[in-house]
């Protein structure tokens, strides 16, 4: 099996992680790495929600899967649009790693007024400006580590990123977690997932074993709710879903869709129907006005 993946370091480990799993499951598969530049590795100036619409972290990889060059691909679930390229499929999505957004070095709080906070997320910027309206926010783009020694070197303040990419590179250094209650992540924030062609029956039916149950149901919602509203990636949504027993907790904020940010927690069925999931899509959007 060809594997494509970015040329990150992010995205080699999580490659890693994805050959670990493999070698557990299907021990008698040989695994062959493909990696690529992607779009958003490579335009490093533009803002991300400029390029939301061409999915700016997986198109490369999607085209060489329709083009046969690779079998499949591992991406962070978050980069994925909810409107995939006709023909692929999420194979799999594996256990969910922390969902939470990440502040450096200090507590938001800790802040000073007028401090500069690095982000290249616009639903990052919305919820820090909810909180801290007296704080800049500035453009961050770059691998972790480009980002990090950016904050080193004093162009900002402090910088916002997903704590499982630094858990997965086992980065330690003074960070604070964010609430996600609060500062509700990303849809699919945290989860790692492979994709393939939705007619290629061996891959799906080896790959399929590494999806878990449990973080597919909360991020289907996710993605879901994502959907219905019309939203790419870099809109300034937050959607997260939590599986409590034989329910899912779902958490949502959406900003400029009503003059109002609009926010959701919400107990529904872990097998719910995708009525209850445009109810609040249809809430976050405007388009009602209760839910």
């Amino acid at each position: 099996m060809i594997v494509g993946t970015r040329e990150s370091k992010l995205a080699m480990r999580q490659t890693e992680i994805f050959q670990q799993l493999m070698a557990e499951v299907n021990p008698d598969e040989k695994v062959e790495i493909v990696s690529m530049k992607a779009l958003g590795d490579i335009d490093l100036t533009s803002p991300l929600n400029e390029m939301s619409g061409v999915g700016a972290f997986v198109r490369e990889l999607d085209e060489a899967m329709l083009h046969h060059k690779i079998d499949a691909s591992v991406n962070s679930l978050k980069d994925i649009p909810t409107k995939m390229a006709e023909g692929l499929t999420v194979v799999a999505i594996f256990e969910r790693d922390s969902p939470e957004d990440i502040i450096l070095p200090c507590p938001l709080e800790d802040l000073p007024k007028g401090a500069r906070v690095g982000t290249s997320s616009v639903r990052r910027m919305r919820l820090i400006q909810s909180i801290r309206p007296d704080l800049q926010i500035l453009q961050l783009r770059g691998n972790i580590h480009t980002r990090l020694s950016k904050l080193d070197n004093g162009e900002y303040d402090a910088i916002l990123l997903a704590k499982a990419g630094l858990e997965r590179m086992g980065i330690e250094r003074p960070m604070h977690t964010l609430d996600k209650s609060v500062f509700i992540p990303a849809p699919g924030q945290g989860t790692i997932a492979v994709e393939c062609r939705s007619d290629d029956e061996k891959a799906i039916a080896l790959l399929k074993k590494l999806d878990h149950a449990e973080t597919r149901a909360a991020v289907d919602a996710e993605r879901g709710i994502m959907r219905i509203m019309g939203a790419g990636c870099s809109a300034p949504v937050g959607i997260n879903a939590e599986a409590d027993g034989d329910e899912l907790i779902v958490r949502a904020i959406a900003f400029d869709y009503t003059p109002e940010p609009r926010r959701v927690e919400k107990r529904i069925p872990i097998d719910y129907d995708e009525g209850v999931l445009r109810d609040i899509a249809d809430y976050l959007t405007g388009k009602r006005d209760t839910i």
